[in-house]
């Protein structure tokens, strides 16, 4: 990081027309001061490529170069709502598209001990209070009760007559669900609950630690599958979901003053297709009583699906370590299609009225490595999900969630200008020490140069992230840390991988054993923290980039030829039809809800319009493994019924979306 250069921001900086929600009364703010970009010389930041061995494919050398660049704006036209690879096939069976509203419990089904009226009550209140502040007791499903604490000014909502109530608010300084949030007024200050989803070895190490060998979700859930005596595999990872995040853990995310959990999700959340080996349909369930907790307590979530079919960075958490087969290799564009259908089922999901206020930015891969895939490759991608997308929500505030796309470890500034005219995209960048390969063994405790604790690493975090972050506001629109981490090293259990240590050059001991903190050391920890939340919100005191936005009135550009790439799976009937059926009563409503008759349950989809089918392999034909394609030759012979009819549908799909070499 040493050899960056400044940022050459200018002055004054203009927004994309994809930047939400206008403030004309406010002026921008000032470009980035030059000095602040001036890191130190051991801190280079490359992606997770310290996740076990490395991929085929390599990884890059740098994985966020903030360089801030100066970028034109962007012309406008009118948006496009066209998705061709999304249209004109078989319909749903409107019931197969019902959503699960059971409370998760045992076996899958509602819990025993739910309460019907959800009972809660405060000091002063009789029981049965629907409302509560700090002080209040809360009684949860499973009948125990907890202590709401809340100084903020925050308080819970639930209503069993009225489940869909967005009155509550973590804060004072958050609006509740049922307001507008405003970018550039109003500050995320969120906590990511990753591992509760997505198993990760440093996030869930006891799960990995219990089956040797294994090193990712695919071999852990091989081996838990296997292991019948131990609970199976539905049994220990319903057990996982049920107790790794609960009720109060929410209450206390609110009582700490956040107002955003961002829930990574896996597309097994949804289905899985013959040799994955993962808990298909499962997680779902688990997923919607999370939204429950968050609409009670207040709290937006940031969704993101966090692993892709044949895995998009090669990464333990894509769900599969080794190869990158998403819009890479043979196999590459046969992913990204079903990858289109996971994404429009939970986009129709998260867009219905009873759960926008609530999913407010959804995150459509996570992680996916740019150097491998290629830029243009993912633009395509993220065009066509864009387009596809909106053509579901429609277009302006309130019209579903906005999109996240991550800057794939090319660095936010690489990303200045992306599809112009584009609907409320956010771009999302993880700045990590601890993952940077370095050994990273400059102390907490000295002074940090302004009289407290933490070293270099504050002014590392300002200087690394703080003027990127600041220009990328202008350069491409909101933009966010989606993760990071108070880590400045690899200290501890998995966190390069199984069966890797730390790159660290001193002594793990202290940073492991948090019990033996000292005072000094603990300020140092806050110290860098606040640095961190300081530099991923422009480095000047937590405050938000003001952005103005522009008319959204403009039509994104197309990107990229097609490529070689085996053809996708042509459109089905049957893939899509049953992703929230699952053995349970799809007309229910959730156990612990018992509304009105006037109270209207969701079906699970928002756009009626939306019959397509989704993808599915041709009959007749054989296809490489999705997951392990490396090297395979794509046949040149045409196969199943028709022939050439998968050639040509193959033609037409390419060009919009493109795989990489």
């Amino acid at each position: 990081m040493a050899d960056r250069p400044a940022s050459d921001a200018s002055e004054a900086y203009g927004t994309p027309a994809h930047t939400p929600l206008q403030l004309d009364d406010v002026s921008p703010l000032p470009a980035p001061t030059p000095s602040y970009l001036n890191p130190g010389p051991s801190l280079s930041s490359t992606p997770r490529d310290s996740y076990g061995t490395a991929n085929d494919y390599g990884t890059p050398t740098n994985s966020t170069p903030f360089l801030a660049q100066q970028v034109a704006s962007p012309q406008t036209n009118s948006p496009s709502s066209s998705h061709e690879a999304i249209t004109e096939k078989p319909t749903y069976d409107q019931r197969a598209r019902t959503p699960v509203y059971k409370t998760p419990g045992d076996g899958g089904a509602s819990a025993a001990s739910a309460s019907s009226s959800a009972s809660a009550s405060t000091p002063s209140s009789p029981a049965g209070a629907t409302s509560g502040g700090d002080g209040s007791r809360i009684t949860m499903d499973n009948g125990q009760q907890f202590v709401y604490r809340n100084a903020f000014g925050g308080n819970w909502v639930y209503n069993p007559k009225d489940p869909f109530n967005n009155g509550a608010r973590p804060n004072s300084w958050t609006p509740p669900l049922n307001t507008s949030w405003t970018w550039g007024k109003d500050q995320v200050y969120g906590v990511n609950l990753g591992g509760l989803f997505v198993l990760e070895p440093f996030i869930s190490p006891s799960l990995f630690q219990k089956y040797p060998g294994t090193v990712d979700e695919w071999t852990l859930s091989e081996a838990m599958a296997a292991d019948t005596a131990g609970g199976g595999l539905q049994g220990q990872l319903e057990d996982h979901y049920n107790t790794f995040i609960t009720e109060q853990d929410l209450a206390q995310i609110a009582g700490a003053g956040l107002n955003w959990i961002r829930v990574p999700i896996p597309f097994w959340a949804i289905e899985t297709w013959e040799g994955e080996p993962f808990l298909a349909k499962v997680c779902w369930k688990y997923m919607l009583r999370l939204i429950g907790w968050a609409r009670k307590y207040g709290l937006r979530i940031y969704l993101d699906l966090h692993t892709v079919p044949g895995s998009q960075n090669g990464y333990n958490h894509s769900g599969r370590l080794g190869q990158i087969n998403f819009m890479n290799g043979i196999m590459g564009l046969a992913n990204a299609q079903r990858t289109l259908d996971y994404i429009r089922i939970i986009t129709e999901f998260i867009s219905q009225p009873e759960y926008r206020d609530v999913v407010v930015a959804f995150g459509i891969v996570n992680e996916a490595l740019v150097n491998t895939i290629g830029q243009d490759q993912m633009t395509s991608f993220y065009l066509q999900a864009h387009n596809m997308i909106r053509s579901i929500t429609g277009t302006g505030a309130g019209n579903g969630p906005y999109i996240t796309v991550h800057d794939g470890f090319i660095g936010v500034s690489n990303w200045a200008g992306f599809l112009p005219g584009s609907d409320r995209i956010i771009l999302d960048t993880h700045p990590y020490f601890a993952f940077s390969g370095q050994a990273n063994n400059a102390p907490l405790i000295p002074d940090d140069g302004l009289g407290e604790p933490g070293g270099v690493w504050p002014k590392q975090a300002c200087s690394s992230w703080g003027g990127s972050i600041n220009a990328s506001q202008s350069a491409f629109g909101v933009t966010i840390a989606g993760e990071y981490s108070n880590a400045i090293n690899d200290c501890g259990t998995y966190v390069n991988g199984v069966g890797n240590g730390p790159k660290f050059a001193g002594d793990c001991t202290p940073f492991i054993n948090w019990q033996s903190w000292n005072a000094t050391f603990k300020q140092g920890l806050l110290d860098f923290a606040t640095a961190s939340m300081d530099a991923t919100q422009n480095c000047r005191g937590r405050r938000a980039a003001r952005a103005r936005a522009r008319s959204q009135r403009a039509r994104p550009r197309r990107a990229v030829a097609a490529r070689d790439a085996v053809e996708p799976r042509r459109r089905g009937d049957g893939r899509a039809a049953d992703v929230h059926a699952h053995e349970h009563d799809l007309d229910a409503a959730p156990a612990h809800v018992q509304p009105d008759a006037t109270v209207s349950v969701p079906d699970g989809w928002f756009d009626a319009k939306d019959t397509a089918g989704a993808m599915t392999e041709v009959q007749g034909c054989s296809y490489p493994n999705a997951w392990d394609s490396k090297g395979v030759v794509a046949p040149t012979a045409a196969c199943g019924a028709g022939g050439g009819a998968g050639a040509a549908t193959a033609a037409a799909a390419a060009g919009a979306v493109t795989a990489g070499p």
